[in-house]
């Protein structure tokens, strides 16, 4: 089941933020996270998020997730306000048009590999035969075919984090938002995972949006978008690659 009224409309930007505000506590102690965010993203892009701590990257991300909301501006997927959207139908645009990577992994400790990626086939409500073959898939897709039944702690970081990503598109998302995947990693296993992301991203036009603290990850991106105290810092180069 799909959000009340939802439909793709190719007509409008994939994701458009327009004067996004997040506000936390009132009055004295009101701490502002975002300060009027204008952003968009096309169908297809791969764009990297960087900022410092604090600098309101990870709020935005959260908003872009459907794990927070606004407390002024617009917030619109594929032409949808998202803000118009009751919590269940967010929960349902999240589950149906959303796949996350986290820098943690989180990954179930004492299930298999192929559970895990299993678990959003199994709140879409899809039947135990196909789920099983969509997760084989997913993880064959990341170069784990074979390591099915391997629980987290019988991986390595870098496998656990292509667990994850399995996970993640195992349910064929729109958009990928990928929150520092490559923090616990290696740099070897960290280029690992970035051309994963990359070959998803080209081959399957998953819209990607990365929060990334090193550049050298974010050069991965078609584009990179630089926070700083809660606006976008123009001042930083936000040049788009050519694919």
């Amino acid at each position: 089941m799909k959000p009340e009224n939802y439909h793709q409309n190719t007509s409008y930007k994939l994701i458009t933020l327009q004067g996004v505000t997040r506000v936390y506590g009132q009055g004295r102690v009101a701490m502002y996270a975002l300060r009027g965010i204008d952003l968009s993203v096309d169908p297809g892009e791969f764009v990297a998020v960087m900022g410092s701590s604090g600098s309101g990257k990870s709020t935005c991300m959260n908003i872009l997730g459907c794990l927070d909301t606004p407390t002024d501006g617009k917030y619109l997927f594929e032409g949808v306000d998202v803000g118009r959207l009751s919590r269940d139908q967010r929960a349902l645009l999240r589950r149906h048009y959303l796949g996350f990577v986290f820098q943690g992994f989180n990954l179930l400790n004492r299930t298999s590999a192929l559970e895990n990626v299993e678990l959003p086939l199994i709140y879409r409500g899809v039947p135990v035969v196909e789920r099983r073959i969509r997760a084989k898939e997913a993880l064959a897709s990341v170069g784990l075919e074979g390591w099915e039944t391997h629980t987290p702690g019988e991986l390595s970081g870098g496998q656990q984090q292509r667990v994850a990503i399995a996970r993640a598109i195992v349910t064929h998302p729109r958009v990928l938002l990928a929150d520092e995947p490559t923090g616990n990693l290696d740099s070897a296993r960290s280029r690992e995972i970035m051309e994963l992301l990359t070959a998803f991203n080209r081959e399957l036009n998953i819209t990607v949006i990365m929060v990334t603290h090193e550049a050298e990850m974010a050069a991965y991106a078609d584009r990179r978008v630089h926070f700083l105290d809660g606006v976008i810092d123009n001042g930083h180069d936000s040049e788009r690659k050519n694919k």
